[in-house]
């Protein structure tokens, strides 16, 4: 059977300026790309600082509004909307570019912020949160096709890293303010403080939106796709019922879990261009890649602390040390393959990064060894985090390459999409493996509650992943590329 036509069809790669020569002068900071770039980058800087806030915040918003029972469905609902707004930023921004909606995702945001902090009931309160994930969705992958639209290709990278580097302070410090907030002014204020700084970078940037990057492509509009929105409208309820099944180790859990993944495998099939789930040369490869890492290396840190806690000891906090690093050397990663000297290789970066990857999901599980070190961890996922700096940023660099101006939109989308969906699936299948086989992520204290075997079973498909992300690293290349 053929492969169906894609939303989003894949170009052929579009060649690297010539090696000898040399870039204009400036960065993304230069008076021409500063205000965009500023406004671009906080932007980011507060979804990040939101996204790490909320879990600090949750148990007592949970508790207040006398809805624990409906706990879960509070991440759940940002990313299943989140899926659909990113397919839906991807069609309008080939239509119209990406300033509707960067001014839409932040109003939708701002209004699920406003939203979750006024909410007198949990149903009020995820609501909000749907809001809050659909804005998320929509500005992210406008933000993508900003950088497509309105920085020239040498600083496509640099751009791409600032993006990155805007999640380190949020992963440091977010949930260590948003747990001083909640103990001193309230929950509340963890999403009311939020709504109204979210305007400022819209204001920053939305001058030199306007110059840069309105208007439909120069190539034309793409037409208005509802099939496309009816594919990712499945995927997300898909995702949805897949995360709600794989909460409990029940058998009636089974239903909601195979409904999900009837809904999201042929529905993501079609959604995806053609070829992307066999790692087909070039964009689809590309596309692939950034799944296959999210979900080796999303399964990798979601477990470390847990197995630290249950196996070796150490107490909550000191186990949440192993992670305290990760955005900093992540966005080191993603510094390095900016720098203008190394775009020859972006190719073998791509390539490097993935083994760096595939080390740390090996080697971090040898602490379930006594005689390893307890500060293992730490060194072996500052390693994947840098080889993550520098493949996602890679990836994105390399879908903007690979794509048509009246195509970026949705092929952003489809990246976003796999790399979301990914961490879904992945962790449903490792999370239900792991309570099947007495694990309990609710128990963290109970170290008997939890065996090494269990662990062993979650980085062991956490390794068959990330091996087929270092074969698919081999495949980005498209036809008539030279491998460097």
């Amino acid at each position: 059977m053929t492969d169906p036509v894609p939303a989003t069809t894949p170009s052929p790669s579009a060649p690297a300026p010539p090696a000898s020569t040399p870039p204009p002068p400036g960065g993304v900071l230069s008076r021409p790309h500063r205000a965009l770039t500023l406004g671009c980058v906080s932007t980011i800087l507060l979804i990040a600082f939101e996204a790490m806030a909320v879990g600090t915040a949750m148990p007592a918003a949970a508790e207040a509004l006398d809805g624990v029972a409906l706990y879960a469905f509070a991440f759940s609902a940002y990313f299943t909307t989140s899926l659909l707004g990113m397919v839906v930023a991807g069609q309008w921004c080939d239509r119209s570019g990406p300033m509707g909606p960067v001014v839409g995702g932040i109003a939708v945001f701002s209004t699920g912020l406003l939203l979750s902090g006024v909410a007198q009931n949990m149903l009020t309160f995820v609501a909000g949160r749907a809001a809050q994930g659909t804005g998320g969705g929509l500005v992210i992958v406008a933000l993508y096709v900003t950088v497509r639209r309105a920085y020239p290709e040498h600083l496509r990278p640099a751009a791409l890293a600032a993006f990155s580097a805007a999640w380190v302070v949020p992963s440091l410090l977010g949930p260590v303010i948003a747990g001083v907030v909640t103990e001193h002014f309230g929950w509340r204020w963890v999403f009311l403080g939020i709504t109204v700084l979210v305007v400022l970078p819209l204001l920053i940037m939305l001058p030199p939106l306007r110059r840069e990057a309105s208007g439909p492509p120069d190539t034309g509009a793409k037409k208005f796709d509802a099939r496309t929105l009816r594919l990712a409208a499945a995927v997300a309820i898909g995702a949805g019922l897949l995360q709600f099944g794989g909460q409990e180790l029940r058998w009636i859990s089974v239903l909601p879990v195979v409904a999900g993944l009837a809904l999201v495998a042929p529905s993501a099939r079609r959604l995806l261009p053609a070829g992307t789930f066999r790692a087909a040369r070039g964009l689809p490869s590309v596309i692939m890649l950034r799944g296959l890492i999210s979900g080796a290396f999303m399964a990798t840190q979601t477990f470390l602390p847990l197995m630290l806690v249950t196996q070796r000891g150490l107490s909550v906090t000191q186990a949440g040390l192993a992670l305290a690093v990760s955005g900093a050397v992540w966005a080191l990663g993603s510094y390095a393959q900016s720098r203008p000297r190394l775009e020859p290789y972006r190719f073998t970066m791509v390539r490097s990064g993935t083994v760096l990857i595939l080390f740390a999901v090996l080697t971090t599980p040898l602490v379930l060894i006594d005689a390893v070190p307890v500060w293992t961890p730490a060194l072996t996922l500052s390693v994947g985090c840098f080889g993550m700096g520098m493949v996602v940023s890679s990836v994105g660099v390399l879908v903007l390459r690979l794509s048509r101006p009246e195509e970026a939109g949705g092929n952003v989308a489809s990246l976003q999409v796999c790399d979301a969906l990914s961490n879904v699936v992945m962790l449903t299948a490792v999370g239900s493996a792991f309570a099947a086989l007495g694990g309990s992520t609710t128990a963290a204290e109970d170290t008997a509650a939890v065996g090494p075997g269990a662990f062993v079973v979650v980085y062991a498909a956490a390794t068959i992943v990330a091996v087929l992300a270092v074969i698919t690293g081999g495949r980005v290349t498209a036809k008539g590329d030279i491998a460097n």
